[in-house]
């Protein structure tokens, strides 16, 4: 299988991606922006051959490039990992004819007006919602939508430019932050517990899949600097508080078509147990989490989604042993890391537990929480029973201080 793969260096969890599917035995294309050379190392070992573009801005530059670039060589699938560029992807699918997401499927899965009102025509829970390319078009929405209510980019990923309303006041404010935004999402606050359903597919089946718990929601770590963010994969899917989001998220794959590939969608459980749908990526989850999946199954889902992309299957075991709770520090204080405060102890009480550590090492500069996802480090604790999990998880966030002056 030759695979073209769509900016192989970047983001950081790409090269593991481009390790897994030569893993699998495919002949790996990469084409990014950054010079052969800046690529991490696990990228460029992996790759059969690079091509450098100036940009990506200009897609009908790059499929010419890339046409004329492989002009000779058979290529089976196009893949890419990267909300920005999937349009792109799916523009060389159909100029090398090969499967994959088309334009019209990557717009539901990237327009978040398109994607909720196709989960909503499948009888599906959703937020009331709304789009906006004008500040009368935003209150026209929030008028329908009603307030607590939520302002974000209609394409947007993550939580950046992402802000919460509970009146009119503060409604205007985020039109104002939102400035710089062509279009909006506007849409109901939905009160609840905030979780995912993540999976790997293949031909339309679910060939892996995965809940993970927020704690506390996204929105709320990125507009407070001093929050340390825990996301616990789920061990038991059938528990009260993933199950709603198995079922809800089984029938928006289906609604929506998808076929092959990761999937990373949002979703909330009010406090009465209902499932309602956030929003969903034809992309695997960011911030670390395909590794704390691989914690909670001792697996490797980089390659386990190559062996799917490319062969429809995913012959690893994948049964999840642990609950693995991963927790991202923030530095406090400003300037160079000076001391990892409580470690030592926190390693003592729990160091068999400990899956991962990685922190800022002592006497490298504070990370900028508003650039780098994972902070100032981040770390991953795992046990079977969920409450132990918890304490754990608990305890490195009120116990250990990454201090910086």
């Amino acid at each position: 299988m030759h695979v073209v793969f769509l900016s192989p260096g970047f983001p950081a969890e790409m090269p593991l991606f481009v390790r897994g599917l030569r893993q699998v035995g495919a002949t790996v294309y990469g084409v990014g922006d950054q010079p052969a050379g800046a690529l991490p190392e696990q990228a460029r070992g992996a790759l059969a051959d690079y091509l450098r573009v100036d940009t990506f801005g200009d897609e009908e530059a790059v499929v010419d490039a890339v046409r004329r670039w492989l002009r000779g060589r058979n290529v089976g699938r196009v893949e890419c990992l990267w909300e920005r560029l999937m349009y792109l992807a799916a523009r060389l699918r159909a100029a090398f004819g090969v499967p994959g997401m088309t334009m019209e499927q990557t717009q539901v899965f990237r327009d978040k007006e398109s994607m909720k009102q196709a989960v909503e025509r499948a009888g599906l829970r959703v937020p009331r919602h709304g789009r906006a390319k004008t500040k009368q078009e935003a209150w026209a929405a929030v008028a329908r939508t009603g307030y607590p209510a939520i302002v974000k980019p209609i394409d947007g990923a993550g939580s950046k430019d992402t802000w919460r309303c509970d009146g009119a006041a503060a409604f205007e404010q985020a039109l104002q932050r939102t400035a710089h935004v062509p279009e909006l999402a506007v849409e109901e606050y939905v009160d609840g517990e905030e979780l995912t359903y993540d999976t790997v597919c293949a031909d339309g089946r679910v060939l892996f899949e995965s809940v993970s718990w927020y704690r506390p929601k996204p929105m709320v770590l990125a507009q407070n600097d001093w929050i340390s963010m825990q996301n616990i994969v789920l061990r038991d899917l059938g528990a009260d508080l993933p199950r709603p989001g198995v079922e809800l998220g089984r029938r928006v794959l289906q609604a929506l078509g998808f076929r092959t590939g990761f999937t990373h969608m949002e979703w909330f459980r009010t406090a009465a147990g209902e499932a309602v749908f956030g929003e969903i990526g034809g992309r695997p989850a960011g911030a670390r989490l395909v590794h704390a999946m691989n914690y909670a199954c001792d697996a490797d889902l980089f390659a386990g989604w190559a062996e799917a992309a490319c062969y429809g299957r995913l012959s690893q075991d994948t049964t999840r042993k642990y609950n693995a709770a991963m927790v991202f520090k923030r530095a406090q204080g400003e300037g160079v890391v000076r001391e990892h405060r409580g470690l030592a102890g926190l390693l003592q009480r729990y160091g068999q537990h400990v899956a991962c550590l990685e922190l800022t090492p002592i006497g490298e500069r504070k990370r900028d929480w508003r650039q780098v996802v994972v902070g100032d480090g981040w770390l991953v604790v795992r046990h079977p029973d969920l409450e132990q999990a918890l304490r754990m998880s608990e305890a490195f966030v009120e116990d250990l201080t990454v201090v910086a002056g």
